[in-house]
Parts: C-alpha cells; structure tokens; sequence
C-alpha cells in the first residue's frame, strides 16, 4: 500500500513541486519515498511507500523497466501477482526477476500485455500511474471497485494526479474553486460520488476505468472501462443459476470465500483482521482462522453508553472461533478529539459519521498490524442492509396509497419531536424496539413522497432532500438505468455502482491509511462479486433475513445461536453531542451572518434545521452533521492551503 502522484507540466519546478505532493501523503507510505522526472517531457512521479511484499529495496518506486520505456508508480496489491509470473514465463517473455514483489510483476505484465489484456488479468485493488517514454502517453487506471483512490485533472498549466486531494492542493501553483454540484450531490449522499470531487477541474477516475494522457498533459482521453458492473449485472441478473440447489451454492461460495481470503493474507508484516461479530466480518475472520497457523489478531469496538454495542456479542464468537481478541472502548473524550481530525483525513466533505469509530479502531489495530481484512462489501453485495430486505416489501404497499395522501402524513410525521417518538416507541412490542429506532422510522417516513420505485430508492439514501439548500448548483438526480428490473435488484446494483466505492471503501481507506495501515475487504474480489451476481434473490432475502446463503455458509463455521441477532452498526451519538459538548462548536459554524457571508448554502434552510434540532425533531442531527462537515472542512482548507 503506498501513495502516489504525479505532475505533466509545461511551466513547472517538478523536483520542488512533487516533493510538496509527496509530502502531504507521506502517512500513506512512512517507510520510503522515491521521484522519478523526465526532464525532457517535464513530467515527475512521486512515490511514498508502505511496505507490506518484498522489504528490500527491490520493491522500491518509481519503478524503471528493464528496457528504460515504462516508468510505474502503484498503490494497492495485486494478490495474484506470482500466478501472472507464471503466465508471463509460460507466454515465453524474458523476465530476470530482481525480487517478489507485485510492483515488478505488474509493471512486467503492462510492458508485455499492454494496459487492457493486463489489467483484465489481476486481482486485486489498485490505482497506478504508467509513463510510456516513446509513446509520450501516461496512463492512469483505478481497480474495478474503487478500493483505491485516484485524483487527476488540469490546475493552471498543469496536469496533475494523486492518491488524495491534500497532494494535489499541495502544489505550489494551487488555486481551487468549489464545485458547487458536487457540494449539492455531497449534502444528499454525504459522500462526493466519483466522478466529482469538491473542486472544479478535479475529478476522480472511476472504479474499472482507466484514461489515456497525451500532448504534453494537455489532451485527456474520455476514460476507457475494462470491467463493467453494469455489464455484468444485466447479463447476469436475467441468467442466474436457479437450477442449481441451494447446497451446492453454499458449497461453492464456501470455497470461493476460502480461496479469496487466503489471497488477501499475503503479507510480510502482521495482519489481523477488524471484528464486530456480524455475519460479514465474523465469516472473514472464520475463513481467515481456517487457514491460519496460529489464533487471528481481531479488534472491535465499543460504546458502554450506547444501546448499539457490539461487544459482548462479538466476544463470544471471537472466543468461540479462538481469535487473539482485543477490545476497545474508547471514552467520549477519544472520540470527540477526532472530530477537529476529519477535515485533514478526509481530504474532501465525508459527513458518514462512523468514520470517527472507524478511525479510533484502525489507530489502535496499528500498534500490532501492517495489514488489516475488513468485511466490507458483504451488505452491498448479498443483500444485507435493511432496504434489501424490507424495502420491496413496503414499496409493494404504500404505492398503491394516493401520493397526495402519503406527503400529508409525512409531512405530519416528520413534524414530531423525539420525545412523542420515544413515547410511541415505548408502547411497541419488544420485538420491534430495534436500536436507532427514531432515525429509522422517519428514514420510512420520508420515502413515502416517492412517485416510483426508483425515487423511493433515492429517498432512502438522501439525507437533505430540498433541492435548493446549495446556492449556485444545477444538481440534477440520476436517471434510473434499470428501470425493468425488479426494485430489489435495483437497490443492489445501485449501492455497488455509488454507495460502497464512495461512502464505505472512502471511509476505511481514508481512515486506515491515515495511520498508515492497509485494509483489504474480501467480499470485494471481482470474481467473488460475479459469482454473488449470479445466485438468484431468494437465496440472498429470505423473509425478514438478508444475506441468507452467506448466513448458511457461516453456519458451518459457528453456532447459529450465537449469531442471530437485529442488524446494529456503529452508534454515534450525534444528536448528544450537538447538544452537549458539540454545541457551541455547530452554533459558530452554523452561524447565520457566517452563512449568508460565505454563500454555499440556503441560510434560511439550514437556519431552519438548526432550530429545528434544537426543538428536539426527529431526523434533523443527519442534516445538520452533513453541513458541519463542509464548514469544518472548509475552516480548515482556509488555513491550511488559503487557496479558496
């Protein structure tokens, strides 16, 4: 795992420039650094390596070809890299290995397959930049999910490139304008979807793309997609295997995840894996204890004043499988002191609030670890989140009430405070009194002023719905590109084309990598996903159960009773703290003179929110998190680069 970036200039001092570049991401790779400039075509490479394969110094990068054509710079890791030596050799190229690792491999593979064939053969995560000397043409390229990030586009007379957006804005010549349709897209998803990035000019290269960079950085491509999700969605979604048994599946998808598991725990450093004891997580550590020598190093975390606490949960199974078990319980005090943090570690707006917990868990797994295995992706991929399993359900209900009736009672739902919700809740079954129930129930409430299916998918996933809260944007919604498709299908598709690549992998890569920790997520492998696409829906929702051919799988591993239990997540106490500790900190960024001073948002709209949250209505704390991250995030690029 490392950092890269890179400047194609025609009036630029690259040495000092890229220096500046490579500093910024140096926790990214602490353990060596390396520039490479091509003076005659007046573009450099930077490179801040974490080492994880190979430690000597063949590893190291920028990373020359034998034959002085290619020059790559490369993040991430390619788990099949000893198969494509193989390949290689078997394929009849001459190759004197001067190490093991999988830079020389992949570099060798774009110098004898060229950039298409080689990036259709690996697997693995990845974002790398390649430098063709007689071609002049450089070459950037992202992994087909987007674990790994990549940053380029024009600044001044510059083209520029980058692993994150504080090495593009390190750049002595920086000057950056707000992309006031990105702020907009960022306040509904809290995340800023690729291709955006919060600046103009600055976009980031979609999972399975690459681009092709020419005439001295002045000509760039339309990016090139070398791995559709869309593609293999649609073929398989209309093909899956319904003829074969649900045991057959299981046993399959058992062995796919063994192998897949297996791959990702290559490591010359210690790796342990994070643990919450949910299906996803508790299936990775299973596998990765089937194949391990010696008990998994496995780390939660927990909130003693939270009623979503994992821990006790979590300890069992982790005792139950025989795991080097580590628990964390972080104080109000931990947690809060990340807050001032996320403007430097999440180099744009990113208002998911589990990025604190996140953050906290990987700084303390990377006192004993190198590398660590998530179990991101199981969700998105199986259909694990509640409006896989429950959305359909309603959908196939409230749509046949008269929209004119729907938006009343929303309107008069989402008008109540949390103390009438906590009420309500009370005189409910204990059954249905599920952690975060007021936060879920207005998330219901508020899809019900969704004209089809596809709006009501959006409405779940929007947190500021008024279309005006951004001054200056032309934020239009996306348009629906499955509409035949069945809503359930939808959604999945949906949360693996934006959600997972730009709110959950952001989250842990920025976070992880930010205390120069690797994290790799198994459920992510391209094969593993084209497998998940092919079994049929009623063996991933079954019931009020999502995820039920993983759940089967898992059962082979641990007790069924010591997993059965209410889908939770991390709790972040927002809404404490904003009115607590948080408070005069939200007033001065919330503050309306400041507001209507700076521009970016409807000071009335968010004024209201404010006053609202205040008053104790329900849902209010999501919105206004989302806002504060921007203003938090803009205080800081203000004293830090002074460049907007």
């Amino acid at each position: 795992m490392c950092g890269i970036a890179g400047i194609w200039s025609i009036n630029s001092s690259l040495k000092n420039d890229l220096s500046l570049m490579s500093n910024a991401i140096i926790h990214r790779g602490p353990d060596d650094n390396g520039i490479y400039i091509d003076e005659k075509a007046n573009l450099g490479f930077a490179h801040r390596r974490l080492s994880i394969l190979d430690l000597s110094r063949a590893g190291k990068q920028p990373m020359i070809s034998p034959c002085g054509r290619f020059v790559l710079v490369f993040n991430g890791e390619i788990y099949n890299h000893l198969k494509l030596r193989d390949m290689l050799e078997k394929e009849g190229g001459s190759f004197n290995w001067l190490g093991h690792s999988d830079t020389e491999t992949l570099l060798a593979g774009l110098r004898h397959w060229g950039i298409e064939k080689c990036l259709n053969n690996l697997d693995g995560m990845f974002a790398f930049a390649l430098w063709d000397k007689y071609e002049q043409q450089l070459y950037l390229a992202r992994d087909r999910m987007g674990e790994k990030p990549l940053y380029y586009g024009h600044n001044g007379d510059s083209f520029l490139f980058a692993s994150e957006l504080k090495a593009i804005t390190a750049h002595s010549q920086w000057q950056g304008e707000i992309n006031r349709d990105a702020l907009a897209l960022f306040v509904k998803y809290n995340n800023v979807p690729s291709p955006y990035s919060i600046y103009k000019g600055i976009k980031k290269l979609l999972p399975a793309h690459y681009v092709v960079i020419s005439d001295r950085g002045r000509k760039v491509s339309t990016s090139q997609c070398y791995w559709s999700l869309a593609g293999k969605f649609d073929a398989n979604i209309n093909h899956s295997q319904s003829d074969i048994s649900a045991e057959e599946l299981i046993a399959e998808l058992d062995k796919l995840l063994r192998n897949t598991v297996a791959s990702r725990m290559q490591a010359d450093v210690p790796i342990g894996a994070f643990f919450s004891g949910g299906f996803d997580s508790t299936m990775v550590v299973a596998q990765m204890q089937a194949v391990s020598s010696k008990p998994v190093k496995t780390y939660t975390i927990g909130n003693k004043n939270s009623e979503i606490d994992e821990v006790q949960h979590a300890n069992k199974i982790a005792n139950y499988l025989g795991t080097d078990h580590s628990t964390i319980y972080p104080t109000a005090g931990d947690a809060l002191s990340i807050i001032p943090k996320i403007p430097q570690i999440y180099d744009e707006p990113f208002a998911d609030s589990s990025q604190i917990p996140t953050f906290l868990v990987s700084q303390i797994a990377r006192r004993d670890l190198g590398v660590v295995l998530t179990g991101d992706g199981g969700d998105e991929i199986f259909g694990g989140y509640n409006r896989h399993v429950f959305g359909p359900k309603i959908w196939n209900i409230i749509k046949y009430i008269p929209l004119v009736l729907r938006k009343m009672l929303s309107r008069q739902i989402l008008r109540t405070s949390n103390l009438n919700m906590n009420v309500f809740r009370n005189f409910l079954p204990r059954h249905l009194q599920f952690p975060d129930f007021e936060a879920k129930l207005v998330k219901l409430f508020s899809t019900l002023d969704a004209k089809n299916d596809f709006e009501f998918y959006q409405l779940i996933r929007t947190h500021w719905k008024e279309n005006k809260v951004v001054l200056g944007s032309s934020f239009c919604l996306q348009k629906n590109s499955f509409s035949n498709f069945k809503l359930f299908d939808q959604m999945i598709y949906q949360d693996m084309q934006t959600y997972l690549p730009d709110d959950i992998i952001t989250k842990v890569d920025r976070a992880s990598m930010a205390v120069s920790l690797e994290a790799r997520a198994p459920f992510l492998s391209h094969k593993l996903i084209e497998f998940a696409l092919q079994i049929p829906s009623q063996f991933k929702v079954r019931g009020s159960l999502g995820k039920w051919i993983l759940r089967e799988t898992l059962y082979r591993y641990v007790p069924k009773k010591l997993l059965e239990r209410p889908k939770q997540g991390f709790g972040i106490p927002i809404d404490e703290w904003l009115r607590g500790p948080l408070k005069d900190w939200a007033e001065s960024l919330l503050n309306e003179s400041r507001l209507n001073q700076e521009g970016y948002f409807n000071t009335k709209l968010v004024r209201t929110a404010w006053e609202d949250f205040s008053h104790g209505r329900i849902g209010r704390e999501q919105h206004l998190w989302c806002i504060l991250m921007f203003q938090s995030w803009l205080d800081y690029q203000r004293k830090i680069i002074r460049k907007i």
